[in-house]
């Protein structure tokens, strides 16, 4: 029987998906648009993520999963259903295998939700793997070797801490600040500092192109519109870098304090280890500007942004779905 395996980083901001052989088909937002009274889904992914902030009553733009776990099953669901028949899943003579990638922290109950998700999808085999094991194999580490290799990925929903040696994860901490996190906190500021509400794609678009987290790094500034609170009509305000550091250092004090934590844990020679490797930033978060520079200064260890890291953990599945046989043994429940 042809058969196909997939994998797939099931982010709390986008989905992406690799089909082995062909590479990463898929990368969209996690967004479902469905019809409030009669839950019919009008659309998914790109077209779904447009209507964020912008629909009528009667239409609901909803990110299933929060904090990198499934929000809500249904549309989760729907939504996995929806890429795997786009990436070709109808096609396919037999039920695919899929590796999944979730947090280290998540319960049981969670794992079980993901698993069931992807079963009811369409899926013959689900296999659970941690999200910074991917990633650490997607970002190029060779984490079977008896050395320490650190990596931290900030997703949208939750921020992964890990070390790893011989294949495994030696000490880890999953903390649920990242990317969202982000997004929510500049939302917040330029409400009590302007009184000024401002939707969810103009707060990350603000992160995106002034944003940074380094005492000084960045003197920039941008004109952004949203709604008076005082008046109640449109109003453009200016903001600069310097206010957005302000911003974001509650949330990224979070993600030090995680990785310190994770550090203090550490057995002495793999400690050795990644005074030498340095720290591996990977995931959407790693792209803030400034936040590598403020964990070398933290962490007083070198610390380097993976190539390409918004695709480390699904192109380390990617790798990890050539070995799928070896981990029929030892799934994750």
């Amino acid at each position: 029987m042809l058969s196909k395996d997939i994998g797939i980083d099931l982010g709390t901001a986008n989905v992406l998906i690799h089909v082995k052989g062909r590479g990463v088909v898929l990368d969209e937002p996690s967004v479902v648009a469905i019809e409030s009274d009669t839950k019919r889904v009008l659309a998914v992914g790109n077209e779904a993520h447009r209507m964020v902030g912008r629909t009528p009553g009667n239409i609901v733009a909803i990110r299933p999963l929060r904090d990198g776990v499934i929000a809500d099953f249904e549309i989760t669901e729907l939504m996995l259903k929806h890429f795997i028949a786009k990436v070709g899943g109808k096609k396919w003579y037999s039920h695919p295998r899929i590796l999944i990638c979730a947090p280290t922290n998540i319960t049981s109950v969670e794992q079980k939700a993901i698993r069931e998700a992807a079963e009811r999808s369409g899926a013959r085999e689900v296999f659970l793997e941690e999200e910074p094991k991917a990633a650490a194999i997607g970002a190029g580490m060779d984490i079977y070797q008896p050395s320490g290799n650190m990596v931290v990925d900030i997703g949208g929903g939750t921020t992964d801490v890990a070390v790893l040696s011989m294949g495994d994860i030696v000490t880890s901490s999953s903390i649920k600040v990242a990317g969202d996190t982000f997004d929510t906190a500049i939302t917040k500021y330029i409400k009590n500092k302007y009184k000024l509400l401002i939707g969810e794609r103009t707060s990350e678009d603000i992160k995106i192109r002034i944003g940074t987290v380094y005492p000084h790094g960045r003197y920039e500034e941008m004109d952004i519109r949203g709604r008076d609170m005082v008046s109640g009509l449109p109003l453009t305000i200016t903001i600069h870098s310097n206010e957005i550091q302000e911003a974001l250092w509650d949330s990224v004090s979070s993600i030090v304090t995680a990785a310190k934590s994770v550090l203090e844990h550490t057995p002495p020679e793999l400690s050795a280890d990644i005074i030498d490797r340095g720290v591996i930033l990977t995931g959407g978060g790693a792209l803030l500007h400034g936040l590598d520079q403020l964990l070398a200064d933290e962490l007083k260890v070198p610390v380097l942004i993976a190539e390409d890291p918004m695709h480390c953990v699904v192109k380390g599945t990617g790798i990890m779905l050539d070995h799928l046989d070896k981990m029929n043994k030892r799934k994750l429940m």
